[in-house]
């Protein structure tokens, strides 16, 4: 009978109503959880005859699930102690994991840990991914590969100086030589001060002609008697540089060069290799960062890259998900974590553990670097916690209740008037 069919469909779907609502206020705790609800839909209408104007009169059959729709509004967030190993996004995007097995999953729960590899991984042991680091830089054109980050108190190994630069007025009005000094690694770590030694014009000079020498100290150098690397420099009239070594400074582009070298010769002490410096001598903007004004001779700022050897002590994550390790000698970034998105988000398969699966529905993942393409940023020592709302979940609890309650009571209202048929006939 249809009396008995139409309200089961109810109890079926109040039923799986009642299940999300259950599962949605178990896992409000559940780190980066996603709330659902879930939707009904009437089924098939049975046509039993007509009006006298040709309506139709239609019966209905009940109802069904329609959807079990996923919220994918952002949670907030916990960042009382967190470690640099949880992150949450701030925004758009998954993180993009692969299983033990090969398969690759997107997750929102950035509760990550390292294993014994030192791979930051999810509580099921599948791997974050990420873009590598190829020749020192982050790759975002390589294929995604395990964000992986150095053992406690591993050693990193000395990187030797290659590029410095240096921010300095010279004295147009002075006639003593200026001493400026900047710390260099060579290939074993060591550090060494090069001082460059600016002279100013002597007589019979152009004006506007100073000469350079840079050495090494006597003391890191066999024999205690370094060998200068001397060359000449010349200044606009308005006191920008103009040309060092007879080389007009600027972009390669215009014609110019925008560094010069300063190879020492001298054997060091401790055994390392020759120190080979690439003088940086444009600033931000392509401007010259070495000026001849009348003001007194100074120096603002240096930079060097390259760095001693030191011990790592842990890492840091960036907005942008740049994942930096930090030793005792300095910091070296690791890698970048990637973030995914997808078109339709309602068709991801939902997995355990936080997890989901693209399906033909979704579309295939877009993936990127975090802040680009849409994508949200990450935040570092962070946590997203779930998005239920346990006031909405528990008037959706009523109304489930009153609805399979309803349909409960309709039941045994057929059962009875079944019954009462089944007297009538006997």
């Amino acid at each position: 009978m249809a009396s008995f069919f139409i309200p089961l469909t109810g109890l079926q779907a109040d039923s799986t109503a009642l299940n999300t609502i259950a599962n949605d206020l178990s896992n409000m705790n559940t780190t980066a959880f996603k709330a659902q609800t879930t939707n009904f839909s009437n089924l098939f209408y049975q046509q039993i005859g007509e009006t006298g104007s040709g309506n139709q009169i239609q019966v209905g059959a009940g109802t069904q699930v329609a959807s079990n729709s996923t919220d994918f509004s952002q949670g907030s967030y916990n960042t009382s102690g967190m470690s640099s190993q949880d992150m949450a996004i701030d925004g758009n995007g998954f993180f993009v994991v692969k299983d033990t097995d090969g398969a690759t999953g997107y997750t929102r729960d950035g509760a990550f840990s390292q294993d014994t590899n030192g791979t930051l991984v999810t509580a099921s042991g599948s791997s974050l991914m990420g873009y590598p680091v190829v020749g020192g830089a982050v790759n975002t054109s390589a294929p995604l590969s395990p964000i992986t980050l150095p053992s406690m108190g591993q050693v990193q190994l000395p990187a030797p100086t290659q590029n410095i630069s240096m921010t300095t007025n010279l004295d147009s009005e002075s006639t003593s030589a200026f001493p400026a000094t900047i710390p260099v690694y060579d290939s074993l770590g060591q550090s060494h001060n090069v001082t460059i030694t600016f002279t100013p014009p002597a007589a019979g000079t152009p004006p506007g002609t100073w000469t350079y020498s840079a050495q090494l100290p006597a003391a890191d150098v066999v024999g205690g008697v370094p060998t200068p690397i001397t060359g000449t420099m010349t200044f606009n009239p308005n006191g920008s540089l103009a040309t060092v070594n007879g080389v007009n400074v600027g972009t390669t582009a215009s014609g110019g060069s925008p560094s010069t070298s300063l190879d020492f010769t001298d054997t060091l002490v401790d055994g390392a290799g020759p120190i080979n410096l690439n003088w940086n001598l444009l600033g931000t903007g392509g401007t010259p960062n070495i000026t001849q004004v009348d003001e007194a001779s100074t120096v603002s700022g240096t930079t060097a890259d390259g760095n001693g050897a030191g011990t790592y002590t842990g890492f840091s994550i960036g907005a942008d998900g740049t994942v930096t390790a930090q030793y005792t000698s300095g910091t070296e970034v690791v890698g970048q974590v990637a973030l995914a998105n997808m078109t339709n988000l309602q068709g991801l398969n939902l997995e355990a553990d936080g997890e989901y699966q693209t399906t033909l529905s979704s579309g295939t993942a877009s993936i990127g670097a975090a802040g680009s393409g849409g994508l949200g940023g990450i935040q570092d020592s962070a946590l997203e916690e779930s998005n239920v709302n346990i006031s909405s979940e528990f008037s959706d609890l009523i109304i489930a209740q009153r609805g399979f309650e309803a349909d409960s009571k309709a039941v045994t209202t057929f059962d009875t008037v079944a019954q009462d048929t089944i007297n009538m006939i006997h």
